[in-house]
C-alpha cells in the first residue's frame, strides 16, 4: 500500500499540474491532431524526480494518437517546465504521461443509467 501523499509532493504535483496545463495549452490543439488535451492530476515520487501526468483527451478517439504525440514530445515539455519551475525545484521530474478515462467512464455510467 502506498504511503499518504506529503505536504511538499502535493504542492509541487499542483505547481507541476498548473504548469504543465499551461504548456499544453500554448502549443494549441493542432499539434494534438485537434484534440483537447487537459492535464486532471499530476503525482509525484516521495523524492520529487518522477511525475506521473494523467491527461483527459477529448475526443477519445484520438486518444491513442495524442498520448503518442505526448510521449515523443516528453523531453521537450520537461525542458520547458524546467525553465518555468528551474527557481523553485533542483530537479526537473522526469515525466510519464497516463490516460485517465474516468470521464469516459463516468459518460459509460451514465448512458447505462439512461437505459
Amino acid at each position: 500500500m502506498d504511503k499518504p501523499a506529503s505536504t511538499r509532493q502535493l504542492k509541487v504535483a499542483r505547481e507541476l499540474q498548473r504548469d504543465l496545463a499551461e504548456i499544453i495549452r500554448s502549443k494549441g490543439m493542432a499539434v494534438f491532431n485537434g484534440a483537447m488535451v487537459t492535464v486532471s492530476e499530476v503525482r509525484v515520487s516521495p523524492d520529487l524526480s518522477f511525475a506521473k501526468v494523467f491527461v483527459s483527451i477529448f475526443p477519445s478517439e484520438k486518444a491513442s494518437a495524442v498520448m503518442k504525440i505526448l510521449e515523443d514530445s516528453t523531453r521537450t515539455l520537461r525542458g520547458e517546465l524546467g525553465h518555468r519551475v528551474a527557481s523553485q525545484l533542483r530537479i526537473v521530474p522526469e515525466l510519464y504521461f497516463v490516460l485517465d478515462t474516468t470521464l469516459d467512464y463516468a459518460q459509460h455510467i451514465e448512458e447505462l443509467l439512461k437505459k
